[in-house]
């Protein structure tokens, strides 16, 4: 069964856009490196949801085939870069992971 890998970011003060867009792109590019991760998407969240977001301003769905490829996912190279930035840019996060 499919995993949702749901991760929220707040983001330190100062972090440009354009930082954020090559951090999003790096990791939407990890999607055939990875063995099992299907897809994977960046966003800021909707207007309508600013009000409940509790200051966290981006978040990644990503979709890994099966909840044993967490594991690989997590230790994988091509994730501890986009993990390293992270670590650059944001001061706090929250994962979720749901199987479906």
């Amino acid at each position: 069964m499919p995993v949702y890998h749901i991760v929220l970011f707040r983001l330190k003060a100062g972090i440009t856009p354009a930082q954020v867009e090559t951090w999003a792109q790096t990791a939407k590019g990890m999607v055939g490196k990875i063995p099992g991760l299907v897809s994977l998407e960046a966003n800021t969240p909707l207007p309508i949801s600013l009000p409940r977001a509790k200051g966290f301003d981006m978040g990644i769905v990503a979709v890994l085939d099966k909840k044993e490829t967490i594991a690989e996912y997590a230790v994988h190279p091509a994730h501890m870069e986009v993990h390293r930035m992270r670590e650059e840019l944001c001061e706090d996060t929250l994962a979720y992971d749901l199987e479906f």
